[in-house]
């Protein structure tokens, strides 16, 4: 069973579906090599990117398929326990759902840091929930210092997909924007944007760019970058050009001050400052630059890498370019 579910993982590459993209049998891989008396599972069901509901539509509609998948992997690794770790709102909605006697259900309120793998293993021990520095990674001393294993909950119901044979590349997609219906959808993994939209009857018939990738650190694409693949979390915001993007920039930065751990100044002032100056309608692109690189270069985990993605691209490519 061990090396059979391993293999399976690997021929149909099932990658993280949390943004990272890493390949799941390595992971499960590393942990069931890892030499320790325990070992530790985790479905991640924190779900705290900005407007990303997924992992509420497949615990809404396939939450079976995930608690088995949760159990393919106790299984498959030897003296190991398993948890599922939710946000207040998924706890209150499906802890009756989830109930198992070989998994316990953990309920946080830490917003979006929370779902960093090393935080949310510091919260269920009883710490801040707060990254922690890396190596070594949490497959190899995770949570109580033992090796643990950390998916997503879309991940978890694709490995019982798999060991069930029913999986074909699939993965969901979730699409949102204030002139279409939008929804979440399973589709072929590797689709374009052009190819989702059309699919999914959400291509605008008026000038439009997205953003995709996840909903607070997602980047701007613009038409002519529409035969891209849609990557990390599978999601889509629709956006017309009539939408003032300061509006957009403004809550990406109200997240992102709200939703970082204030452990390293560069992110915690960072955000503060990118806000700030939103708010006041006017930027300063070379201070912004400056605020950029500082969260890139310096920042203590991915949260703040990642922030100025969306920012810097919505900026080049849609309000620098309308003011050519």
């Amino acid at each position: 069973m061990e090396t059979d579910i391993i293999q399976k993982l690997k021929i149909a590459d099932l990658r993280g579906r949390g943004g990272a993209g890493f390949p799941t049998y390595l992971k499960w891989e590393s942990v069931l090599k890892t030499n320790a008396p325990k070992k530790y599972i985790i479905c991640n069901a924190a779900e705290g990117e900005l407007d990303l509901k997924k992992d509420k539509y497949i615990l809404e509609h396939y939450s079976k398929d995930v608690i088995s998948g949760i159990k393919i992997a106790l299984k498959t690794i030897d003296n190991s326990s398993a948890y599922i770790y939710l946000n207040k709102e998924y706890y209150s909605l499906f802890k009756d759902k989830l109930k198992d006697e070989n998994i316990v259900l953990i309920e946080e309120d830490n917003g979006y840091i929370g779902g960093e793998e090393s935080a949310l293993i510091n919260f269920i021990e009883g710490k801040i929930a707060e990254p922690r520095k890396k190596p070594p990674f949490v497959s190899e001393k995770g949570l109580f210092n033992m090796p643990t294993l950390v998916n997503n909950v879309e991940t978890f119901y694709y490995v019982s997909k798999i060991e069930k044979g029913e999986y074909d590349s699939e993965r969901f997609y979730m699409i949102l924007g204030e002139k279409i219906n939008g929804g979440i959808y399973e589709l072929k993994e590797g689709m374009t944007i052009r190819e989702i939209l059309k699919s999914t009857k959400n291509y605008l018939d008026c000038p439009f760019y997205v953003q995709a990738g996840g909903g607070a650190c997602g980047e701007i694409m613009t038409e002519d970058e529409f035969d891209k693949p849609v990557l990390g979390e599978g999601f889509i915001r629709v956006i017309s050009y009539e939408e003032d993007p300061y509006n957009l920039m403004e809550r990406w930065a109200e997240f992102l001050v709200n939703g970082n751990c204030d452990k390293c100044t560069p992110c915690r002032e960072g955000t503060y400052r990118i806000l700030e100056m939103i708010k006041k309608r006017k930027l300063d692109i070379d201070k912004l630059e400056e605020i950029f690189l500082a969260l890139e270069k310096t920042s203590f985990c991915a949260l703040g890498k990642g922030t100025p993605i969306p920012f810097r691209s919505l900026i080049k490519k849609v309000i620098l370019k309308n003011h050519d």
